[in-house]
């Protein structure tokens, strides 16, 4: 069964907000599971201020994302930009979190993170895309078989992700709605 989660791209003039990832080390936008009786705006805004300790309000919703096959997952993000709190990252989620310069994004970014930073820095609003993955035999099928997998190979966090993440190809991305730009 897919997994319901929110991501949030905070933009602060020229920059955007991104968290380092505890589990491999890779860069990305806040955000993280829908808990029950949440809406997916109180979500969003917990999951901000879980992990960089900020304060959120939405100027807008960018689109639906929707990873099929591999650790299926619906993913709906939010632009917003900050109204409170201090840059304060949970060290149990979070290594790290930083504005970047929109223009020198880090090298090490969670899959997909890339194509919707560029949705929701162009501007465009209610845009729906599938990405269908297709992994090799034998790979973990679980995120707690992935996590196992990361610590029995001997490599870093950073190292195995780089080793396995799949990698996307233009062919695997859909618009199912084309969105919109102011």
């Amino acid at each position: 069964m897919a997994s319901l989660g929110v991501t949030v791209a905070i933009i602060e003039g020229e920059t955007i907000l991104l968290t380092l990832r505890e589990d491999f080390e890779v860069w990305c936008l806040p955000g993280g599971a829908v808990e029950d009786g949440e809406s997916l705006a109180e979500a969003a805004r917990r999951e901000v201020r879980e992990e960089t300790g900020l304060e959120v309000e939405f100027t807008r919703l960018v689109g639906a994302y929707s990873r099929v096959g591999w650790n299926p997952l619906h993913n709906i993000l939010f632009a917003g930009r900050v109204v409170g709190g201090t840059l304060a990252p949970d060290p149990h989620e979070v290594l790290e979190a930083r504005f970047f310069p929109l223009d020198a994004l880090p090298e090490d970014m969670l899959f997909g993170q890339q194509r919707r930073i560029q949705d929701a820095i162009s501007g465009v609003t209610g845009i729906v895309k599938s990405e269908r993955i297709s992994i090799p035999d034998g790979s973990p099928a679980t995120r707690a078989d992935l996590y196992a997998a990361r610590d029995q190979s001997g490599l870093s966090r950073r190292d195995f992700y780089r080793r396995f993440s799949p990698l996307l190809t233009a062919e695997q991305i859909r618009v199912e709605v084309e969105g919109c730009k102011p």
